[in-house]
């Protein structure tokens, strides 16, 4: 994290949220490094403790990626959430070839 030019540790002074868009932030670079051999990045509930504006940026930073490697043949992008919100803001079926909702049935 840099404050006023200088840099400074995370540890102790970041929110839940601002570890978990950090950490998101470190795979998708990682993703973007090896991503041409490796092109399946799979995140587990990513808006987890994020406010709304972090869950925005979020879905708008993985719809740009997924316009740019819309054409890469082995691209995947799967997303795991309960977040209906978040997939609206991503456009999901502006670019999706599947898009599944499974919910439980309540039968008794």
């Amino acid at each position: 994290m840099v404050k006023q030019d200088a840099e400074m540790d995370m540890r102790g002074r970041c929110s839940a949220g601002q570890k978990v868009l950090a950490s998101i932030i470190i795979r998708l670079a990682l993703a973007e490094c090896f991503g041409v051999n490796c092109g399946l990045i799979a995140l587990d509930e990513p808006t987890t403790n994020l406010d709304r504006s972090n869950i925005r940026a979020l879905a708008g930073s993985l719809a740009e990626l997924i316009r740019v490697r819309r054409q890469q043949s082995n691209f995947q992008l799967i997303v795991i959430t309960h977040d209906v919100e978040f997939l609206k803001e991503m456009q999901c079926p502006d670019f999706t070839d599947y898009y599944w909702r499974i919910y439980l049935v309540q039968t008794w």
